[in-house]
């Protein structure tokens, strides 16, 4: 049977593939990059939640007087509601983010009075007039709505769900996702889920073709978490494992995010040749062995990905 996810999930996937999409990338027409002003406004965003902290424990806004604190704060208030966390009183979500109650009550009041958060006994939670705010861009960007139909091609010919994501720090963001109604996976996967990227497939293409200095500062600051008995944690192992992906052009992940999972992935391509997303297939390990991901699934994938770099051009 299948089942439609909740609005919390929804929601939770628009905000942060939006957030993704609004971080690192802007669209020129022909695909995703990255801009030296995001770079800069990204940069300024983040030391709202990494600023050293007064004795209130309230965190210090960058000195920058373009800076609205209150429009980043509004943001983590949003970015705080998950699938696990659909509700929160104002209390809760105080500390959750780590801003006095005042100044949340003031965000959720906002996004309340605009339609974006209701509340009832239990607490406030969002409404899915957030979808907006990511739906809304996504159906505009060429990357995205020029990859869907092809994801579904795949999903129909190898009987898998197929997917697409951008880098986004540490991690990857699903922007684009096609699944078997009757298939049932472990993970609960949706447009705007983000996951590690050094223990999927689709972050190690991503990584195995970033700049060298790029990929240098990735592996001296990123936490390689163990996921299970299979992940790699070493950063010297993990950069010869990215140096043998940019060669063959495809990554295998096997059981390193969860055991049980496999998944193979390739990059996608803009005019100028930039990598700018990967297109991957995951499966249950029952169901294909590693040899016949490759023989199997690797070449539909690798032809929907061309095709994609295609409309790109």
């Amino acid at each position: 049977m299948d089942i439609l996810p909740s609005a919390g999930i929804l929601v939770k996937g628009a905000y942060h593939t939006l957030r993704a999409i609004s971080e690192h990338c802007y669209n020129d027409g022909h695909g995703l990059h990255r801009s030296d002003d995001e770079r800069r406004i990204m940069t300024r965003a983040k030391s709202v939640g990494h600023a050293r902290t007064r004795s209130s424990g309230i965190p210090e806004p960058p000195r920058d007087r373009n800076f609205m604190t209150s429009l980043a704060r509004g943001l983590a208030v949003i970015s705080a509601f998950s699938a696990r966390d659909r509700s929160f009183t104002i209390a809760q979500l105080s500390r959750a983010v780590g801003f006095p109650r005042a100044a949340v009550r003031r965000c959720l009041y906002t996004l309340e009075q605009l339609g974006y958060a209701a509340s009832d006994a239990q607490g406030f939670f969002l409404t899915p007039k957030i979808l907006t705010l990511g739906y809304a861009h996504l159906s505009s960007n060429k990357l995205v709505a020029s990859a869907q139909p092809l994801l579904e091609r795949v999903c129909g010919l190898v009987q898998e769900a197929c997917s697409l994501a951008i880098l986004s720090g540490d991690e990857i963001v699903y922007v684009g996702r096609a699944i078997m109604s009757k298939r049932i996976m472990s993970i609960d996967i949706s447009v705007g889920t983000r996951l590690p990227a050094h223990c999927t497939s689709m972050g190690r293409v991503l990584l195995a073709h970033l700049p060298p200095a790029e990929l240098d500062a990735f592996l001296a600051h990123a936490e390689l978490r163990a996921f299970t008995e299979r992940t790699i944690t070493f950063p010297e192992k993990l950069r010869q494992i990215l140096i043998g992906i940019r060669r063959s052009n495809y990554c295998i992940v096997d059981q390193e995010l969860e055991i049980g999972l496999r998944s193979i992935a390739v990059p996608v391509r803009d005019g100028a040749g930039r990598v700018t997303a990967a297109m991957n297939v995951g499966t249950q390990a029952a169901r294909f062995t590693v040899r016949e991901m490759e023989t199997k699934l690797l070449p539909s994938l690798r032809s929907a990905a061309e095709d994609l770099t295609s409309m790109l051009r």
